[in-house]
């Protein structure tokens, strides 16, 4: 393994999990998922696979997709996705997202995943990423939007 890297579940974690030069100081958009990180999510030494934290990543932006869309959706796309900080077990996981873009069939959605550990109620900035999801009719094909572009 490459120093400063570590394997999340097929994920590489990049050396900015220690660094947080861009990170957003409040949540920005709307509560799609809360959660609590539980032991079977963790590895040996209590951090939660960084695929757990993805999984619940893409269910929040699927929640705001869908009620755009009004429609089913697909996942299509990530474009980046940035760990900034261990979650622990324990940590009350919370994704906040918000639509960028609406294109013909899809829809851009900026996504960022902030924990609130122990008795601490202050909110810390874990990861944030950017999904494509593509709305779809019962036969799986992707249909227009129908949901208002984003301002």
């Amino acid at each position: 393994m490459i120093p400063g890297l570590a394997s999340a579940r097929g994920l590489v974690l990049s050396p900015s999990m220690t660094a947080e030069p861009s990170s957003p100081v409040d949540p920005r958009g709307e509560v799609v998922i809360r959660t609590i990180a539980m032991p079977a999510d963790a590895n040996a030494n209590g951090d939660i696979f960084g695929g757990w934290l993805f999984s619940q990543m893409d269910l929040g932006g699927a929640v705001l997709a869908r009620s755009v869309s009004h429609s089913r959706v697909v996942t299509v796309s990530v474009e980046a996705m940035n760990f900034v900080t261990p979650v622990n077990v324990g940590d009350i996981v919370t994704c906040y997202a918000r639509l960028e873009q609406i294109g013909r069939s899809s829809m851009k959605i900026a996504i960022e995943a902030w924990v609130k550990r122990g008795t601490d109620q202050a909110e810390h900035h874990v990861t944030h990423g950017r999904f494509t999801y593509v709305a779809i009719d019962a036969a799986g094909k992707p249909h227009p939007v129908k949901g208002e572009p984003a301002a």
